[in-house]
């Protein structure tokens, strides 16, 4: 299916009854969301307000590395207006919190580890007031030298030694030597992965061209538009009512309740709406700090960062240092990758060890290759916390693998989309994990697609400055450039992404299904605690309900914590495994109310019978589903059955290159991606503009810029994203090839095409300027060298 190719198409039940509307699986369902956010009448949850409510305030640490001496607060408890100044003292249960070690306070008591790490709270009746307060709270900080280098912190860089310039040319991988003091009790290191098949050694000696290289990715921000925000209000049985923007309402709850020393049936949340997430609201931001303000005031209170704190506020993506060795056959076959990567996972763990496991067992790419040596880490240093954001540790990893890839081509003397397509896996291949890929495999058509898509056009004019439409050229109207130094690339990367959670976690997902007579017609509640985030989630509830018991009227009853978990709005997964659960609860709904209306078949079911059928009475199933279980990889091989599904996705860049002003313009971005079962493909093809934006984003111009473990740019003004300008036209072929394990045969489809889509951008430009560039995001400085 192609972009093209989006109209609304007929479906039917798994039964054969005949769905009423053209909103079932497999159509352009319309998002019931989509209106009210065009016309700016969506509630985000930066627009919530109850009565008598005051507002909190957040006091950070300027330093990232230091000792807490004393805090006094007298001065901020006596401004007018001020109900609360709270600090760690004042937190009843757990100290600390975190998605997989308690390892983050709730407030920093003795010392704190990065720069913006909260310190105390201030609830006032207006914002201002609790912001002159917070101001007033006199800390005194004992100011301690930052550990700020990943590999340092490990030992693995002597830490006399500067980090170097990554540049063309490959630099030994330095010798261990002592570790960095430890920030943690558990010291430095938060996970090593290891992946060991095959002999590399024996398979090194015996390859004909040995490629390797030094690569950098910067610190990306997930850099969603609605900032961090929640109600907390107090209730009547002494607990706490809390309306969050957020990617997981259990794992919040559950933190919640061990920090306020609160039963989860006295802390109920529920779902605000969400501005985008990408991965950043994953972690915990306001959520505590809200809950405890409010039950120390006995009144509601509302928190919401602006821009600049919610910089220091959520996570980011991890910056990452990869060494990569590749060996290949003269003929270009794949003989062994020897390869360690190191990821900053900064003061706090979040879900770092999560993202080490997929950048190493994602760190090859999707290609067969029979000896691995693989390390993957990740470090605490004194950087901001780094967590999920899109893409999960295979973003960071394609960028060394893609660009090995090339440079492997270039030493043959081979075709970069010839070398990739000889190498690739399909189905029946076994990737590093010795896992077997049970399911389509479409890489080398993949690549074959975009290379049969036509070219955009060449530019016009002679390259003399004469002819060029300026709109068209690096830098635009700006009259940077009349194409003079101007040249075009072209480059293709290809990903694969694990979907869903791995390693052995427990993935499921619960949902709740009613039938029932409102108004003289069928209607089915659809209640989950799955988050939607932006992804068109709720719009893909009511498909399948529709689909599966052919009722039109389809409501999706708000995300909370009064019905079982949903997991998480991450890992591609929520289609999969929220829609498996709601297909199966609305299978089981159907056969009650078949037994209902005597027939024996659901086809001979219509409205009129389900009305006479159900009268006054309800079919409700609620349903905890499953997918496949994975397993823990082996500790010292990485071998195990680690991941329930693989995606792939492909992109060729074309940009126009001015490699006198170091300008970059990207003319076209095309990607192929197989989906399994597009559900709703006009959002299939959405969500793969958007990842793309964020891949092409993190290519050329996304980084925080952190010195000594100090955020230089935290604003839009200065931490810049693309815009409307910026994205160029894309051609997206969507392949609907199934996966016979999964619910509809569907594949999750939000984080590939942010991983191929970056190391694309960087291929291209590399064409255009000759320039073998080993570090994103792209700067100008890189391009000419000054």
């Amino acid at each position: 299916m192609s972009t093209t190719d989006t109209t609304n198409m007929s479906t039917t039940t798994t039964t054969g009854r005949p769905v009423r509307t053209d909103g079932g699986v497999g159509t352009d369902a319309a998002r019931p969301d989509g209106v009210l956010k065009v016309t700016g009448e969506f509630a985000y949850g930066s627009d919530l307000w109850a009565d008598e409510m005051l507002w909190g305030v957040t006091l950070r640490s300027p330093h990232p590395a230091a000792r807490i001496r004393s805090i006094d607060i007298s001065a901020a408890l006596a401004v007018p207006g001020v109900y609360a100044v709270l600090t760690a003292d004042d937190v009843p249960g757990a100290k600390s919190y975190g998605l997989e070690f308690d390892d983050q306070p709730v407030l920093a008591g003795d010392v704190v580890r990065y720069q913006g790490e909260p310190v105390a709270l201030v609830a006032a009746e207006h914002p201002e007031t609790a912001r002159r307060a917070a101001a007033r709270i006199v800390v005194d900080y004992e100011v301690l030298e930052p550990i700020t280098d990943a590999r340092e912190a490990l030992g693995h860089r002597p830490a006399a030694e500067p980090v170097p310039d990554l540049h063309p040319e490959p630099t030994p991988v330095v010798e261990r030597s002592r570790e960095a003091a430890p920030l943690h009790p558990r010291g430095n290191l938060i996970r090593h992965l290891k992946i060991r098949k095959g002999d590399v050694d024996a398979a090194a000696a015996e390859s004909d061209v040995v490629v390797e290289g030094d690569y950098e990715v910067g610190m990306q921000d997930q850099a969603f538009l609605g900032p961090e925000s929640g109600l907390a209000v107090p209730a009547e049985d002494g607990g706490i009512d809390l309306f969050v923007a957020t990617q997981w309402l259990h794992v919040d709850q559950q933190q919640i309740c061990r920090a306020l020393d609160l039963p989860p049936e006295r802390v109920r949340l529920t779902l605000a709406g969400v501005g985008g997430a990408f991965g950043g609201r994953e972690d915990l931001s306001m959520h505590v700090h809200a809950c405890l303000l409010a039950l120390h005031t006995g009144k509601p209170v509302k928190m919401s960062y602006n821009r600049e704190e919610s910089f220091f506020g959520h996570v980011h993506r991890h910056p990452a240092q990869l060494h990569y060795e590749h060996g290949f056959s003269r003929d270009g076959d794949l003989r062994f990758v020897r390869a360690t990567i190191w990821l900053d996972g900064g003061a706090y763990a979040s879900s770092s060890a999560a993202v080490v496991g997929n950048a190493g067992l994602m760190g090859i790419g999707p290609y067969v290759v029979p000896n691995v040596w693989m390390d993957a880490y990740g470090a605490y240093t004194n950087n901001p916390p780094c967590g999920a954001m899109r893409g999960f540790g295979a973003v960071q990893a394609a960028f060394a693998y893609e660009s090995q890839m090339d440079k492997a081509a270039a030493a043959l003397g081979m075709d970069p989309v010839e070398l990739r397509c000889r190498n690739a896996m399909e189905e029946g291949s076994v990737a590093p994990t010795g896992q077997v890929v049970d399911s389509p495999a479409p890489v080398a058509e993949l690549l074959r697609r975009l290379q049969a898509m036509p070219m955009p056009d060449a530019l016009v004019g002679n390259g003399s400055g004469s002819g060029h439409d300026l709109r068209r050229m690096p830098g635009g109207v700006a009259n940077s450039t009349h194409g003079e130094g101007v040249r075009r690339g072209v480059g293709y990367a290809v990903a694969y992404k694990n979907i869903g959670f791995s390693e052995g976690f427990d993935d499921y997902s619960t949902a709740r299904v009613r039938l029932e007579v409102t108004g003289g017609e069928p209607v089915v509640t659809v209640h989950t605690a799955a988050a939607e985030v932006g992804q068109g989630l709720v719009t893909v509830q009511q498909q399948i309900a529709r689909t599966e018991l052919g009722v039109e009227r389809v409501v999706v009853a708000p995300a909370d914590t009064a019905v079982g978990s949903g997991g998480s709005s991450s890992a591609s997964r929520q289609t999969y495994v929220t829609g498996g659960a709601v297909r199966e609860a609305c299978v089981r709904v159907r056969a009650r109310a078949l037994a209902l209306t005597g027939r024996d078949s659901w086809d001979d079911v219509d409205d009129a019978v389900l009305v006479r059928a159900l009268g006054e009475d309800a079919v409700e199933e609620t349903v905890e589903w499953r997918h496949r279980p994975t397993e823990a990889v082996d500790p010292e091989t990485g071998q195990g059955f680690a991941h329930v599904q693989y995606a792939f996705a492909a992109h060729r860049a074309v940009v126009d290159v001015d490699v006198e002003l170091g300008l970059v313009k990207v003319v076209e971005l095309a990607c192929t991606q197989d989906v399994g079962k597009a559900i709703n493909p006009q959002a299939v093809v959405g969500q793969i503009h958007g990842g793309s934006a964020q891949g092409l984003g993190l290519a050329l111009m996304e980084e925080v810029i952190v010195t000594e473990g100090i955020i230089r740019n935290p604003s839009f003004t200065d931490y810049l994203i693309p815009t409307i300008l910026d994205m160029p036209p894309m051609t997206v072929d969507v392949l609907e090839l199934p996966d016979p394990h999964a619910p509809y045969g569907l594949r999750g489809v939000g984080e590939p095409p942010t991983i191929s889509s970056g190391p694309a951008v960087l291929a291209a430009v590399r064409a255009a300027t000759g320039q073998f560039l080993t570090r994103v995001p792209i700067r100008p400085e890189h391009i000419t060298g000054t």
